[in-house]
């Protein structure tokens, strides 16, 4: 297993040697094709989990004759070959992460960017599976990314700078009562 999110740095995307993908690729069975070093060289270096459309409006500026069956089969082998993994957060986008080790998935509800974190998978307890063969662990989590509650949080201000009243009427002001 290898974690491409080395090739991360605070969103931003670091380019990957494609003869590194290349050795990555073969080493898992994989005939490295330039399609399928750029699909994965895309997905490495995107933390964002695209979609099959996010990935083929990406790679077809560059590669013109690409179709979505090519991305879609390329994906179906890259999962066979256990190099990527599936996430689905909602139940229908489905997503593509190229980090195969034990980890969760936090998407927020208000700018729908999706957040890893580390888990201990041992500590995740499923005795009632005793005699099961576990293949895959999801761990998923949906809410409030902390960007997005302290945009919540912040005052807004009009155009001229002064600040705005709070749009919420739950609570009468005292010029509601003529004061």
């Amino acid at each position: 297993m290898y974690r491409y999110t080395k090739y991360r740095k605070e969103g931003n995307i670091v380019s990957i040697p494609l003869q590194e993908i290349q050795k990555y690729l073969l080493k898992n069975h994989v005939k490295p094709s330039f399609p399928r070093l750029k699909v994965f060289e895309y997905l490495a270096t995107n933390a964002s989990h695209p979609t099959v459309d996010d990935i083929y409006r990406a790679l077809v500026v560059e590669i013109p004759t690409l179709s979505k069956t090519t991305i879609y089969n390329t994906l179906d082998l890259f999962l066979r070959a256990n190099v990527i993994r599936a996430v689905t957060i909602d139940g229908n986008e489905l997503r593509y992460d190229v980090d195969i080790t034990d980890h969760g998935h936090f998407k927020c509800e208000r700018c729908n960017s999706i957040y890893e974190f580390d888990i201990d998978p041992d500590a995740l307890s499923a005795s009632d599976l005793d005699g099961f063969e576990v293949r895959e662990r999801n761990v998923y989590y949906r809410g409030i990314c902390p960007k997005c509650r302290a945009e919540e949080k912040a005052p807004e201000f009009s155009a001229s700078g002064a600040k705005e009243e709070s749009s919420d009427r739950s609570a009468p002001t005292p010029a509601a009562y003529g004061a």
